[in-house]
Order: C-alpha cells, then structure tokens, then sequence
C-alpha cells in the first residue's frame, strides 16, 4: 500500500528559460518518484506546468489507447475527446513520433481546432522502452508562443517521466 505522496515545493525560476526548464523536470520528477499510478502521474505534471508556464490554454495529455489518442488528464477548456493517428497536430506527433512545433496552427494541415483559441501548439510524443504511450500538448493564444528551446525542453521532461507514464 502507497502512503500520501507529499506536495512537492519547489522554487521555480521564471525569469531564464532553461531553467525554468529544469526546475520543472525536478519538480514533476519528484511528484512522479513514487507514485505507480500514469494517470495520477499525467494529472500532477500537468497541473505543474498549467501553474508555471506562462501563456497557455491549454496543456494536458492523450494517451495511446487501441491505436488512437484518448483524452487524459488535462488544464484548460474541455478537449477533443479522441484523435486518430496521423491527424492534426497530436496525431501527426504520435504517428511519426517527432515533435511538432506549430507556430501558427492555422497553417498546419489538418489541424483540429478542439479550442478555437488556440493560435500555436507544441506537442510531444512519450515514449519508453520504444513503446508510444501518448503525447504531451501544449496549446497558446499566442502564435510563436513555442520555439525550438521550448520543445527541446519539453521532451527531455517527457523523457524523464516516460516511466512513470508508462503504467
């Protein structure tokens, strides 16, 4: 039996974006170390970065779930509750298991708008132990809210709680 997983406190800097990068990974890593559950797991992180990424509406997961993306736990608007691999941003992240960093979603084929006030997007795929287990979405008002920096950093965090989602 699992005892109550403290909240984790952290300092997070805000002010210089690779660091701000790394306090999350150590901070979501920590709410991760020991909790056996992905779900609980998906919905602390989340909650992590909705708190301390600024310029959001939306940031949350979609699992793998018999060949199509399922919504996860989630902050924002409610969401696309399944998306088909290969279709918009999600499912092209985890059909060709790279990053997708759309600066202005308009200009992505087939982009499925599940909020209309989304103007950019960056979506991570997980995976572990060569196995997909879902993607990691960030959506912005903003278009150019994420640049390169930003998805690198995100997936060095998708990769280090990879185990912890993977179930």
């Amino acid at each position: 039996m699992h005892g109550i997983t403290p909240i984790v406190t952290a300092s997070i800097a805000s002010d210089d974006k690779s660091q701000l990068y790394a306090d999350l990974r150590t901070a979501a890593g920590a709410l991760v170390s020991n909790e056996p559950d992905p779900i609980a797991n998906m919905a602390n992180v989340t909650a992590l970065i909705w708190h301390y990424l600024s310029d959001l509406n939306w940031a949350g997961f979609y699992r793998l779930v018999d060949g199509e993306l399922i919504l996860g736990p989630f902050q924002g608007r409610p969401a696309c509750t399944r998306i088909p691999l290969g279709a918009g941003v999600c499912g092209t992240a985890a059909a060709t298991r790279t990053t997708q960093c759309v600066h202005d979603v308009t200009t992505f084929p087939g982009h499925i708008a599940c909020d209309t006030a989304s103007a950019s997007e960056v979506v991570v795929p997980i995976i572990h132990e060569g196995r997909l287990i879902g993607v990691l979405d960030l959506d912005s008002p903003h278009i150019g809210r994420f640049d390169e920096a930003d998805a690198k950093d995100l997936e060095t965090l998708s990769a280090a709680i990879a185990p912890a989602l993977a179930g």
